[in-house]
């Protein structure tokens, strides 16, 4: 089983401090909601994510979105041999069923993860994604398994290798940033592993790992 977390994903609702900023209460006010219930999204609160420490990287749901389609809809985790997590800059972790089937639709996504921070777990009965308080290192020593880090600075492996890696692996950890660049803002457990001489998109990554892990467990 390839556990993948996604860690200091920039998934946050809007911070009270910039609740008030013309912005952000023109794009609430659209959606018929309150500011501090809306997503924030450097699409539409570019100025006010100015006011904000780290500013420049924050807002950025688009990144786990793209990442968690491609995830959720691979062979391994069809075949049973994958589990996703996302991991928060404000250390959530969401916890992912397999079975889960996130929506195609940017807005529809957004809307889920609104109900998601506002419910703790949705749908109702169902519980396909569930948050919670958690740190990274408490969700990895979790898990149990090996830990690779995904970082450019890491030590050189192929795609191909760091995939025969894992299958060798009882229960391997990937763990991917889903921030829009420079470095994880915190420790990160883990063997630091860089399968590509230049920096590459969070979902580029998520779709070398799984792939890989693929070819070494399925397709021997």
């Amino acid at each position: 089983m390839l556990h993948l977390i996604l860690a200091e994903a920039e998934l946050e609702l809007v911070p009270p401090t910039i609740a008030g900023h013309p912005a952000v209460l023109r794009h609430a006010r659209r959606r018929g909601k309150k500011p501090t219930s809306v997503l924030l999204d450097s699409t539409y609160h570019q100025a006010a994510l100015r006011d904000l420490p780290e500013g420049d990287r924050r807002g950025r749901p688009d990144i786990v979105h793209v990442s968690l389609l491609n995830a959720l809809e691979s062979i391994a985790n069809r075949e049973g041999l994958l589990r996703v997590y996302v991991h928060t800059r404000n250390d959530e972790v969401i916890h992912i069923k397999g079975e889960t089937r996130i929506p195609r639709n940017y807005n529809r996504f957004v809307g889920l993860i609104e109900d998601l921070f506002s419910k703790g777990a949705v749908p109702r009965g169902l519980e396909l994604l569930r948050i919670e308080r958690m740190g990274l290192k408490e969700l990895v020593e979790g898990i149990g398994g090996r830990a690779f880090v995904m970082h450019e600075s890491g030590r050189a492996m192929t795609p191909r290798e760091l995939g025969e890696a894992l299958s060798r692996e009882e229960n391997p950890v990937v763990i991917v940033g889903a921030f829009p660049h420079g470095d994880f803002r915190g420790e990160v457990p883990g063997e630091k592993v860089s399968i590509y001489g230049e920096p590459l998109m969070t979902w580029s990554v998520v779709n070398e790992v799984i792939a890989n892990f693929e070819g070494a467990v399925l397709w021997r």
